[in-house]
């Protein structure tokens, strides 16, 4: 809830501070705030279908919280938590910003036009944020319920194991007396 109450609060001194759609120089060309209202997803792209947008982030909102029932690992809990906030920020625009629900504009205001030609948002940050680190939690073997890939591996062939043995011990078994 910190990452959207972030969000939402940078995104309100956006639009009672800065003008629409004229660059501000935080850092000279390096970082700029430029308030627009974006209907379309990065670069804009699909701007005439923000209603599948909506319809997008609320699934994916919905998926985070089934999966956090799961979670016993506190990094997997972080990083799931701030990709929540993230998505939240944009779905809260998404459904109580002008035009309206579910086509509302999502506030974008940072801008570094030296590297990437879009402009974003505070919600944009921990949405890809989150999604590298959760590629980088799946590529460690790190799984949601805190243990890791290799050790699951370990107890799956340590039961193989004991599987082995119980069925090399069985069939060498003494034949019990049946007393004659």
């Amino acid at each position: 809830m910190l990452v959207l109450a972030a969000d939402q609060f940078v995104k309100y001194l956006t639009i009672t501070h800065l003008p629409v759609e004229k660059a501000v120089p935080v850092l000279g060309e390096f970082l700029q705030l430029f308030y627009i209202r974006n209907s379309g997803a990065a670069f804009s792209i699909g701007a005439g279908y923000t209603w599948i947008f909506t319809i997008a982030l609320a699934v994916v909102a919905g998926v985070i919280v089934w999966k956090a029932f799961s979670v016993r690992s506190r990094l997997w809990a972080v990083v799931l938590g701030a990709l929540l906030g993230g998505v939240l920020g944009n779905l809260t625009d998404r459904v109580f910003r002008a035009p309206g629900f579910p086509a509302g504009h999502v506030v974008d205001m940072i801008s570094m036009p030296w590297m990437l030609p879009a402009i974003f948002n505070v919600a944009d940050i921990f949405i890809v944020t989150g999604m590298i680190s959760i590629a980088l939690l799946i590529v460690t073997g790190l799984r949601l319920d805190g243990s890791r890939e290799r050790d699951h591996e370990n107890a799956v062939a340590a039961d193989d194991d004991a599987d082995e043995s119980e069925a090399v011990d069985s069939s060498h078994a003494h034949p019990t007396e049946t007393g004659n």
